[in-house]
């Protein structure tokens, strides 16, 4: 029989209220009864932080398979993997393993097999970008905060308030969630969408969209009024997002980030705020997570009052997303522990000591 550790997020009465929050140590991703209907110990908790005491490095020393979110996850390094001697499998229940040790999951037990459930939270994301876009443009933040005070001055918050059409928005990254956010944003009849990307799209998805493929990052950086971050956290993008790089974007653009906090540098962009060269940075992923109290990102601001749409990592967990990578999830451990291994490719990041896809490090997310 089969160990199974669940790192999850305590979601305390909220989960009780609504067993729709799958992804809380509460309510499990449904697991429990289904583990141990077929005799299969299941351990649950939220105690993560590194730490020969915490519960996760205890139970992680005989556990063959782990499971954890990108939203509060655990982080599994080369230290906890070259103690986890059972270790076969570690799921992502969601969309992005960075917080494993890829090369070292490679080399643990002859190969410890990574899957996410890919394209589960893919349209969750694609909308919390569209939403964070119009909060930034529209001054929306510093607006509601202060009706909250009682107070009336429109003239406060309007000077820092435009309109989505005919602007220039651009994303770093076009695969299943920069695609999305460029189709959504069709419809707000912008001057230009721009992406990024090694891989360009099909002709016909281009035209369709009506986007146009730039030849470099600069370039990008240099038209956009809003840049969208929708590219993988790997050695490649990790800190990308420098004082250099958002030198080379325009005075008064838009940063969104809903991929990874550590592809940007957050001394960086708060210092870009302050001086005012960024209007506005917005998304919901920070680095570590969850994110300090004193965390820079929480409360900077340009000079206006306004340019911070920050919230928890909650764009890719929304009710339903939860329920696809739930469901996600249970597919993969039963493809585990059935003896088939018939995963879906897609889903695969590392497998049988090698990278699943050669272009993990350069994928679109």
């Amino acid at each position: 029989m089969v160990k199974v550790l669940l790192v999850l997020y305590d979601g305390g009465q909220h989960a009780k209220d609504v067993p729709e929050l799958l992804g809380t140590t509460e309510n499990e991703l449904g697991l429990r009864k289904w583990l141990e209907d077929q005799g299969h110990t299941l351990v649950t908790t939220s105690d993560k932080e590194e730490d020969v005491n915490s519960k996760f490095d205890q139970e992680l020393v005989d556990a063959e398979i782990i499971i954890t979110t990108p939203f509060h996850p655990g982080y599994l390094n080369a230290k906890r993997l070259a103690k986890a001697k059972n270790l076969k499998l570690a799921i992502t229940a969601g969309i992005g393993s960075d917080h494993i040790d890829l090369d070292a999951a490679n080399k643990t037990n002859g190969g410890v097999t990574v899957a996410e459930v890919t394209g589960s939270n893919v349209v969750s994301v694609a909308e919390h970008v569209i939403m964070t876009i119009l909060v930034l443009i529209r001054n929306f933040v510093p607006a509601h905060e202060q009706v909250e005070r009682g107070d009336w001055d429109v003239a406060a918050v309007a000077k820092q308030e435009y309109d989505l059409e005919n602007k220039v928005v651009g994303t770093v990254a076009v695969g299943r969630i920069g695609e999305r956010v460029l189709r959504r944003l069709k419809a707000f009849d912008c001057k230009e969408l721009l992406y990024f990307d090694y891989q360009p799209l099909s002709k016909e998805k281009t035209e369709e969209i009506g986007c146009k493929r730039v030849d470099t990052l600069a370039e990008l950086l240099n038209r956009c009024d809003i840049v969208t971050i929708n590219c993988p956290l790997h050695e490649g993008t990790r800190g990308l997002f420098d004082a250099k790089l958002i030198a080379q974007m325009k005075k008064g653009s838009y940063l969104i980030n809903t991929a990874r906090g550590a592809i940007i540098k957050e001394a960086d962009v708060a210092a870009a705020l302050k001086s005012g060269h960024l209007a506005g940075y917005g998304g919901d992923v920070w680095f570590p997570q969850p994110a300090k109290p004193d965390h820079p990102l929480r409360t900077a601001k340009n000079p206006f009052g306004g340019g911070n749409a920050m919230v928890p990592h909650m764009s890719g967990t929304s009710l339903d997303a939860q329920k696809r990578y739930a469901d996600g999830t249970k597919a993969i451990l039963t493809s585990y522990l059935s003896g088939k291994h018939d995963y879906r490719p897609e889903d695969l990041i590392v497998h049988k000591g090698d990278y699943a896809t050669k272009a993990y490090g350069q994928r679109s997310k």
